[in-house]
């Protein structure tokens, strides 16, 4: 098996004088799960479509599988779920993802499984024109799952969805990777691929700001931890003095530590004995990582 599945270095877009990218460079492997996020404009809808063959990059070199990208064998190898999926309204699903099926020399033995797969049996010989938005994202998510693609690129796969499909989408995303496809994830949905995903990469201003597991990024920009306690009624000032923390209302007191020194608050919390009756520890959010990381100016 390859050590990587789609390998983005140095890659640059210009679009007159405007940099679009700047010099981004990205690994994903087989079986991985990387999360791209970034604001409207970041790139990343850009960096996909250069992925994709369908923009030319002004610098640097993409590798799909060791091909380069609109060739043949990238083609083969990547599938890809765009956040508004078009498809021919006076087709039925089932005709639609037949002809997907053709079209990629796959099998149309395996249409009716695919639709089962995300949920779409009882509609398969619907006309298109009568799917919600919802329902043609589901049936965007059967098109990539044909042909088994090495590299899956999908651009807000939960646009549209109510929670349940969200969760069953997710679960297909993670039968991919656990079938070896490296599948790269662009999304607004923070909580989402916050749990979902192996690596989350960041973009600000077409530039990759940060790229590493969720640990390593929390790690390196020092966030606190916040420890929100419940005292009885006649302790919380006391508790809050103690503590070093905030009163914020009637019995909760707040105190903001850094992860290294969490254990020695707890200690501290648990001597207080029956002052307090409760508390609970919050870990930096994606969402606070997010927001730290996307502030940033770039080196």
């Amino acid at each position: 098996m390859r050590d990587d599945a789609l390998r983005i270095e140095g890659v640059s877009k210009q679009r007159g004088a405007l940099a679009v990218l700047s010099d981004v460079s990205l690994v994903v492997r087989p079986g991985e799960r990387v999360a791209l996020l970034g604001h409207n404009g970041a790139g990343k809808s850009t960096l996909m479509k250069i992925v994709l063959g369908l923009v030319r990059a002004s610098g640097g070199t993409i590798a799909v599988m060791g091909a380069a990208p609109g060739t043949v064998a990238a083609r083969r190898a990547t599938a890809y779920l765009p956040e508004a999926v078009a498809f021919h309204k006076a087709l039925t699903g089932r005709e639609q993802l037949t002809l997907f099926a053709k079209l990629s020399g796959v099998s149309r033995t395996v249409v009716a499984a695919l639709l089962e797969r995300v949920g779409l049996t009882d509609a398969a010989d619907r006309r298109l024109g009568t799917y919600s938005k919802g329902m043609r994202q589901r049936l965007g998510m059967a098109q990539v799952l044909l042909g088994k693609p090495s590299v899956a690129l999908l651009d807000e796969p939960t646009s549209g969805l109510d929670p349940a499909s969200r969760h069953e989408l997710y679960a297909i995303i993670d039968e991919l990777a656990a079938a070896g496809t490296a599948v790269l994830i662009a999304s607004h949905a923070l909580t989402e691929v916050e749990a979902r995903t192996e690596r989350i990469a960041i973009m600000k201003d077409g530039r990759l700001v940060a790229d590493d597991t969720l640990a390593n990024l929390s790690a390196r920009a020092g966030l606190p931890t916040r420890i929100r306690i419940t005292a009885t009624d006649a302790e919380a000032d006391r508790v809050a003095e103690a503590l070093g923390g905030t009163r914020i209302n009637g019995r909760t007191v707040d105190l903001l530590c850094q992860t290294s020194g969490k254990l020695d608050r707890v200690k501290r919390i648990m001597s207080l004995g029956d002052a307090v009756t409760d508390f609970d520890i919050s870990p930096p959010k994606l969402e606070d990582l997010y927001r730290h990381y996307s502030s940033e100016k770039p080196q």
